[in-house]
C-alpha cells in the first residue's frame, strides 16, 4: 500500500483525516465540518476542509477500493435523474446483491452508448463477468449487452431491481445538502469517493445483532485508518 505525504500542512494527519471522514462518511457540509472542529477549539476553515477532501478523499478511496473483496456475481444497474446547473444529467449506477457500490457514472444521454460506457468499464474493473444483471425494463441494456456479447442472465421483472433503486437514497440526502452538484466533473469525483466510504461503513445493521454490528464498525474504523495512515 501507497503510503500518503501530509508534509508542508499546517494541521497534523490526524486532523486532516477526520475531517475527510466526517464530510464523506456523514451527511455534512463544509461549513458543517467547520463548526465541529470549532467546537474542539480548532479553527480550520470550510475551504481547507474542501482542499483536504479533493487531495486525499481519493488517495483514500483508492486504497480502501483495492483491499476491498471481490464482489457477488448478481449485478444491479440503474440510472436515476440529476439536474446539474439546470441541464438533466443521468446517474448510472451499480450495486451488486449485498448492496456494496461497484460503480457510478454521470453522463448526459440515458441510452445505448451510455450503457456500453457504464457495462465496459464495470467489466474492466471489476475483472470478471457477473452471473446474473437486474435492470429495469430499459432497452438500453439488452442492446448493450447483445453488442458485447454478455451472456449473464438478465433480470427485469416488477420490484426485482430494488436493491439498485434503494441505493439512490444515500446520494440523493447528499445531494440535498450540498444544494446540487456543481458541475458533472465534480459529482463524478465526489460520488467516486463517497460510494468507496459508503461501502467501507455500510454493515447494514437491520440485518445484523448488536454485537456483530459493533465488531463490523470496528473492523471498518481500523481500515479507514490504514488507508488513512501518514508517512
Amino acid at each position: 500500500m501507497t503510503k500518503i505525504s501530509y508534509k508542508r500542512h499546517r494541521f497534523p494527519p490526524s486532523v486532516i483525516q477526520h475531517a475527510v471522514w466526517l464530510y464523506c462518511r456523514f451527511t455534512l457540509s463544509f461549513r458543517d465540518v467547520e463548526d465541529l472542529f470549532a467546537e474542539r477549539g480548532l479553527d480550520i476553515s470550510y475551504e481547507s476542509v474542501r482542499c483536504w477532501v479533493l487531495k486525499f478523499g481519493t488517495a483514500y478511496a483508492g486504497t480502501i477500493r483495492s483491499r476491498r473483496p471481490r464482489p457477488d456475481c448478481r449485478w444491479h444497474l440503474d440510472e436515476v435523474f440529476v439536474s446539474i446547473q439546470g441541464k438533466k444529467m443521468y446517474l448510472w449506477r451499480a450495486v451488486d446483491s449485498e448492496g456494496e457500490v461497484l460503480d457510478i457514472l454521470v453522463q448526459a444521454r440515458r441510452n445505448k452508448k451510455a450503457a456500453l460506457k457504464l457495462i465496459r468499464k464495470l467489466l474492466k474493473k471489476q475483472g470478471f463477468a457477473p452471473s446474473t444483471v437486474v435492470t429495469d425494463k430499459l432497452r438500453s441494456y439488452g442492446a448493450a449487452f447483445r453488442d458485447l456479447g454478455l451472456t449473464a442472465h438478465h433480470e427485469t421483472g416488477p420490484y426485482e431491481n430494488n436493491r439498485a433503486e434503494n441505493s439512490h437514497q444515500p446520494v440523493r440526502r447528499r445531494e440535498r445538502k450540498m444544494q446540487g452538484f456543481k458541475s458533472p466533473g465534480s459529482a463524478q469525483r465526489f460520488l467516486s469517493i463517497h460510494s468507496i466510504i459508503y461501502n467501507l461503513f455500510n454493515t447494514q445493521r437491520h440485518l445484523i445483532s448488536r454485537k456483530t454490528n459493533r465488531q463490523f464498525r470496528d473492523e471498518a474504523v481500523s481500515e479507514w485508518r490504514r488507508a488513512a495512515a501518514a508517512a
